[in-house]
């Protein structure tokens, strides 16, 4: 394990980049290396120089090219680098489109710095952080190698890679030909047998046993 990681802030508001570069280079072992205000700088920055940051930290709402982009860019092209949202947007298909994108964990802005510093050493350590909008049973299966495997039945897996998407539940019924009871059905069953609570973790269980690939 290296003995120090280097950080980009991809954020479009400045005070707020310069402050969390501040803060940051406070933290024992990680250094920033400098700071853009969108994904089309980032990458023009990665072009121009041989050195590769460990952790893309990246807002979503951005001009030019948002976190989202950015992500998928960057998983496409350096997939070495782990991409960690920092974000005032909790919406749920927002967090999963960040997720299927790539991205390793997904923080808001009004968080501690003290979950930040957890969240570089999971994203370091484990390969991915995720908060209590994930439930502590759902991280516990990701890494756990020797458990023995969840059997799914193939319309579940069907059901599983359909909720990676921006589809409304209703709009997945349709897509599976079921009624919407049925979908809940499957959802309900899934959260009782993956011991998960939520849309944003059914899409983490998903991506992370590559139910759901990441193109």
């Amino acid at each position: 394990m290296k003995n120090s990681y280097s950080i980009v802030i991809v954020d479009d508001h400045s005070l707020f980049a310069q402050a969390l570069q501040t803060l940051l280079n406070t933290f024992e072992n990680y250094k920033v290396l400098y700071t853009v205000k969108n994904g089309d700088e980032f990458i023009k920055q990665l072009k121009a120089s041989p050195v590769r940051p460990d952790i893309a930290l990246i807002d979503i709402n951005m001009p030019v090219m948002n976190g989202i982009e950015t992500t998928q860019w960057l998983t496409k092209n350096c997939p070495e680098i782990n991409v960690l949202a920092l974000s005032m947007d909790d919406d749920e298909n927002t967090i999963i489109s960040m997720l299927r994108a790539g991205a390793k964990g997904y923080l808001l802005k009004d968080i501690n710095p003290v979950i930040l510093q957890e969240a570089f050493k999971d994203i370091v350590e484990k390969g991915f952080y995720h908060s209590e909008r994930i439930t502590n049973t759902v991280l516990s299966s990701l890494h756990k190698t020797e458990q023995a495997p969840i059997q799914l039945k193939e319309r579940e897996i069907e059901f599983l890679k359909l909720v990676c998407t921006e589809k409304t539940y209703k709009e997945i019924a349709g897509e599976m030909f079921l009624s919407p009871k049925t979908i809940d059905g499957y959802r309900e069953t899934l959260f009782e047998k993956l011991q998960i609570k939520s849309r944003v973790g059914l899409a983490v269980f998903a991506i992370k046993n590559k139910i759901y690939i990441i193109e």
